[in-house]
């Protein structure tokens, strides 16, 4: 009997990258319980839309908390592939890149809406490169030197690795 080594790192991308879909699969069912947004220019519906679904993402997860989805291996794997990112050479370039742009330094939680007046600090591509594909419901950002998974509508912290930008 052959026996197939698994290779640990591609494990736990697999199980971050399961872990995200669970979120993104719970996104979806709680916003297929909204009435739909229609096509706006409002601010205001734009944005009772995002408050109230996010409203009910937090119902519908009642105990999240950091490391929910960036588990202690996770980060850790995550970590590798930002050090990886940052060696001599690339690290100049994602750090310009973070001071380029306006940096976000605030304190932000898991399951908490994202600061509405707050800038969102952009991912550095050589970064992005390095780090799982995520589906479109979610996105990498930057807050300080923590990476944060944010829910794209409804502007809310999915989960939140500290220390993760050097």
């Amino acid at each position: 009997m052959l026996l197939q080594q698994v290779n640990p790192d591609a494990a736990l991308i697999q199980d971050f990258e399961k872990r995200v879909a669970d979120y993104v699969k719970l996104h979806k069912t709680v916003e297929s319980k909204l009435p739909p947004l229609k096509r706006t220019g409002s601010h205001e519906k734009i944005a009772h839309h995002e408050h109230e679904l996010a409203r009910r993402i937090r119902e519908a997860r009642p105990g999240a908390k950091e490391s929910d989805i960036f588990t202690p291996e996770i980060a850790m794997e995550f970590r590798r592939l930002i050090a990886f990112a940052m060696k001599p050479g690339s690290e100049d370039k994602v750090k310009q890149s973070l001071k380029s742009s306006e940096p976000v330094v605030l304190r932000v939680r898991v399951n908490d809406r994202y600061p509405k007046n707050a800038p969102l600090q952009s991912t550095p591509p050589t970064l992005l490169m390095n780090l799982p594909w995520l589906p479109p419901e979610v996105e990498y950002r930057v807050v300080g030197h923590d990476l944060a998974l944010l829910d794209v509508k409804a502007k809310l912290i999915v989960d939140l690795m500290t220390n993760a930008i050097p």
